[in-house]
């Protein structure tokens, strides 16, 4: 019965972290960006945001802020030296099945 019980709690705070007023909308549109760290190296990482297809700017901007939060979560600094960023051209940005990949390292790791 007690892991019932815990079992709901948990599943509610799990569905209220991802209420609709809590999300952050870029270029007025949701986006579902992720980032992961490149072979278990902290600093270094890939963000993928999708869908591109609402708006390149949109996606970018979710995937630049995705990335600094990670940093200043994890080393305390926003700065970021991106191999493919905010900065890279549109049409220089990787998009593949309408996602696209951005790429860096938080340099506040060394």
């Amino acid at each position: 019965m007690k892991s019932a019980i815990l079992l709901a709690c948990a599943s509610a705070l799990l569905i209220g972290c991802t209420s609709a007023e809590d999300r952050i909308f870029f270029d007025g549109q949701f986006y579902n960006a992720k980032l992961r760290k490149v072979d278990r190296q902290l600093d270094q990482f890939v963000v993928t945001v999708r869908p591109v297809s609402k708006s390149l700017t949109g996606a970018v901007q979710a995937g630049e802020y995705e990335a600094i939060t990670y940093c200043v979560n994890t080393y305390g600094s926003s700065d970021i030296e991106w191999a493919v960023g905010p900065d890279t051209p549109e049409g220089q940005l990787p998009i593949d099945r309408d996602t696209l990949t951005l790429s860096g390292t938080c340099p506040g790791a060394r």
